[in-house]
């Protein structure tokens, strides 16, 4: 039976056309709802996911100003979006139990009250390697550990940097192309003694390659240190850093501006590494989290 015999199967098929028209002209309206529903990689990043070194996001509801939001030890939090929606990012430390957590918001307008939101954290058991070493590679001398020690305290400082909120999309470049030789979380046991977890990612990539910033920032630290050799730290905004180590040179200086895409150093093996590479940190509210959850 041909469908314009039958009135029903005639408004079926109208019905069709009409849906696909509309949502064309949706699409071609620019409509960021249906784009973002047709294609997975539109998503927000950071992706959402509330595990040791990951990240939660937590929406805060409408309002006419940014609310603040910390964590329950008084740390800042990255509150993105607008005044329809605003949203609550937070690193989850990589020591973090699994449970109920919280931040605490207060919102900016006249009277806001303040509130809190609970969330969980959930498991998330990562990777190990166990490892046979020179014992001089693993027990520092006194010299070194003094070195290692200022470092940690200057670097404590770094890490507390704040600046304005930024406004556009969160979504990290990969900073230097090349294989991944290491990832996230990974907890390596060198002579039965283990070690912190591996607190970014590592990109094998041949000396010399460029570093580029994988979103636009200002340069807040660099240095030559004991572990991590030639070392820029660039502020996003928020609470949001990044960190690159083992360069072969640093092409920048504390207080520049870079744009998402520009040079910042070349990959090297200087500090304690067995070749070259990039080891790359993220890090929100004082917390490194997984680099990938924002590529």
């Amino acid at each position: 039976m041909r469908s314009e015999s039958n009135p029903l199967l005639a408004s079926a098929a109208t019905r069709r056309q009409w849906l696909a028209a509309a949502a064309a002209a949706a699409l071609a309206a620019g409509l960021p709802r249906l784009a973002a529903a047709a294609d997975p990689d539109a998503q927000p990043r950071p992706q959402p996911l509330a595990v040791p070194g990951g990240v939660a996001r937590l929406g805060l509801g409408p309002g006419p100003e940014r609310p603040q939001a910390r964590t329950p030890d008084g740390v800042p939090l990255l509150v993105v979006g607008d005044m329809i929606e605003w949203t609550a990012l937070v690193g989850i430390p990589l020591a973090a139990q699994p449970g109920r957590s919280h931040i605490d918001v207060t919102g900016t307008g006249a009277g806001a009250a303040a509130r809190r939101i609970d969330f969980v954290v959930t498991p998330k058991k990562y990777s190990e390697q166990k490892l046979n070493v020179a014992p001089r590679t693993v027990d520092l001398s006194p010299e070194d550990q003094a070195r290692y020690e200022r470092e940690r305290d200057h670097q404590k400082d770094v890490m507390a940097s704040w600046s304005a909120p930024p406004e556009g999309p969160l979504r990290l470049a990969v900073p230097v192309p090349g294989r991944r030789s290491s990832s996230f979380g990974l907890r390596r046991v060198f002579n039965g003694q283990p070690r912190n977890p591996h607190s970014g990612m590592d990109i094998a990539a041949a000396t010399g390659t460029p570093v580029r910033a994988p979103l636009a920032g200002r340069v807040i630290d660099t240095g030559d240190y004991f572990f991590n050799g030639n070392t820029v730290w660039m502020d996003h905004g928020g609470g949001l850093l990044t960190m690159y180590c083992h360069l072969s040179r640093i092409g920048v200086q504390v207080g520049e501006h870079l744009g998402s895409g520009d040079v910042l150093g070349q990959v090297g093996a200087t500090g304690r590494v067995t070749g070259p590479h990039l080891h790359w940190g993220v890090m929100l509210n004082r917390t490194m989290v997984d680099p990938a959850l924002f590529i």
